[in-house]
């Protein structure tokens, strides 16, 4: 690819309002990001991204030494690439060779135990000695034990929620630098993006999408986490669990999890004993019932500041009541497109106004559990 087309799919990227699935369309309609981008500004050139900040961005990288991964390039990830709301760009700075091979996500609570930190930091260090790439998202606790365990042997990505210049969490800044100099930095968002709440769901979607298993050490039954596993288990990727105590109410929802159908793990032997092989192994796109997940609040790990709530979450809230509804009944009703709709709802279970449960199935927060799973 040519730094002219990379440019060009970087600012279709950039343009206001045409998001992963509009990219897609955007490359199969008219040839080439240039050709889009045309006839974007002949619709309507107020979406179009400014070109020179678009290319400021495009050399500020480069100038950190990082690289540009584009969807449909040979470099691009082949299981993520497999995702229908692939990052159409991410920007990239470290260890490329990282991308190819085995990975799994290791993640789980932000305020965990120091014996879920430790079993998360020993777990990380014997895949990535075993070849694996352990993925995570830079977060407090488990995320930040998996990513010290697996730098150990060089083998850590971080996915980011914010630009590629931003340390988050701000305690983060050394050990974001170290990834970058013995690891992989991934980003979605422009440098200079602060974390804000509608990062964090596409941000977890990468870390799933990159693996091809999720471990979970700690997860509370309102957790941000879950909702990891749960990408995960419907894009096909292998769920595993690590058992807690009941008494414990971080590990709620991984046993949860292991109730569902989750993969019994407590040594990185489990995980090797199931994961599968290549890529190609991974059954993308099969729906699974094994992780039911229930969603985070955000007030519970409060680690981004209150924001208004995402577009169109308050004519999707209005559909969804006490009773349970299927989410494909919910979609019919809205005036958004599926992949908007999903994307509102990921970020209203992240406000915690909504549940999703099992039957790919939502609810109103807020109820009793005897209605919300009455009849299951």
């Amino acid at each position: 690819m040519t730094p002219a087309d990379s440019l060009a799919r970087l600012r279709l990227a950039r343009s206001e309002g045409v998001g992963p699935q509009g990219f897609r369309r955007a490359l199969q309609q008219h040839g080439d990001a240039a050709r889009a981008l045309r006839a974007l500004a002949a619709n309507d050139p107020r979406r179009v991204a400014d070109a020179g900040a678009v290319e400021r961005e495009f050399r500020a990288v480069l100038g950190m030494g990082g690289t540009w991964l584009h969807l449909g390039a040979p470099d691009y990830p082949p299981l993520l690439a497999a995702l229908d709301d692939a990052p159409p760009v991410l920007a990239a700075l470290g260890e490329m060779g990282l991308l190819r091979g085995r990975g799994v996500a290791v993640v789980g609570a932000r305020n965990a135990s120091t014996a879920g930190r430790r079993l998360a930091g020993d777990m990380a260090e014997a895949l990535a000695e075993a070849g694996v790439t352990v993925t995570s998202g830079l977060a407090r606790g488990i995320d930040t034990a998996a990513h010290l365990g697996a730098l150990r042997h060089r083998r850590t990505i971080a996915v980011i929620p914010g630009g590629l210049d931003v340390a988050y969490p701000p305690e983060n800044r050394g050990l974001q630098s170290r990834i970058a100099e013995e690891g992989l930095l991934l980003a979605e968002s422009p440098l200079g993006t602060a974390p804000l709440a509608r990062h964090f769901p596409r941000r977890n979607r990468i870390v799933a999408g990159l693996s091809l298993g999720v471990v979970v050490v700690e997860a509370a039954h309102r957790s941000g986490t879950l909702i990891t596993a749960r990408l995960g288990a419907e894009a096909g990727r292998e769920i595993y669990a690590v058992p807690g105590s009941p008494l414990d109410p971080r590990c709620a929802g991984s046993n949860d999890l292991l109730r569902n159908g989750a993969h019994f793990c407590e040594t990185a032997a489990d995980v090797l004993a199931t994961l599968p092989a290549t890529a190609e192994a991974v059954p993308v796109f099969r729906r699974s019932p094994r992780a039911p997940v229930r969603p985070e609040t955000r007030r519970q790990e409060a680690e981004i500041p209150d924001e208004p709530p995402p577009s169109g979450a308050p004519d999707l809230l209005s559909l969804i009541g006490p009773t349970p509804v299927p989410v494909d009944e919910v979609l019919r009703h809205c005036h958004l497109s599926p992949p908007e709709a999903r994307a509102a709802l990921l970020e209203l279970e992240l406000e915690g106004l909504i549940e999703a449960l099992p039957g790919n199935r939502v609810v109103r927060s807020g109820i009793q559990r005897t209605e919300r799973f009455g009849g299951l």
